[in-house]
């Protein structure tokens, strides 16, 4: 064997070593990154699947024009957030639940399976031409309501991660 054909040889075998650590560390980047997320302004903790960003904007819910900031993260096209305003009172907080979640129900074009006060959500839609998913569930904690939810495309999101997710959120 010729010398250059040697060394050529050689340093591909020194390259096979490290193309595959490389592959390998890719392989280990889960899509799914945990993290814990507390909201100083918005009083809750939560687990979140990759770094959030917050977005306050002004919003109608049943009558009541409030500030809802929604804080959210994205994993391979689903979407999991938490959406917390003040209400000027309690009772207005709990009448807001509802009507949140039906307005997202309605946003997804899925009917009202719950009509019964149920807070919780799961259901299926469609959004921008394909089916959507829903899960999620409506908290009122004094004068401030919440709105936990995962919506992705239908099928996609693995549920232990929907559950973590909304398992893991508490306010205080």
């Amino acid at each position: 064997m010729r010398p250059s054909t040697v060394r050529a040889l050689l340093r591909a075998l020194l390259l096979v070593p490290i193309i595959l650590a490389g592959a390998l560390l890719a392989g280990c980047n889960p899509p799914y990154n945990w993290r814990d997320y507390t909201s100083e302004d918005g009083r809750f903790k939560t687990l979140f699947p990759a770094k959030p960003a917050a977005l306050t904007r002004t919003v109608d819910v049943a009558g009541l024009q409030v500030e809802m900031t929604m804080t959210a993260a994205k994993v391979d096209g689903t979407t999991f957030a938490v959406g917390t305003a003040l209400a000027p009172d309690p009772v207005r907080a709990q009448a807001a639940l509802p009507a949140m979640r039906l307005a997202l129900l309605r946003n997804i074009g899925a009917t009202d399976a719950a009509a019964t006060g149920d807070l919780r959500v799961d259901a299926t839609g469609a959004g921008q031409g394909a089916p959507m998913h829903l899960s999620g569930r409506f908290e009122a904690k004094g004068s401030r309501f919440y709105q936990i939810i995962v919506l992705g495309p239908a099928g996609k999101t693995p549920p232990e991660q929907i559950e973590q997710f909304l398992a893991s959120f508490s306010s205080f």
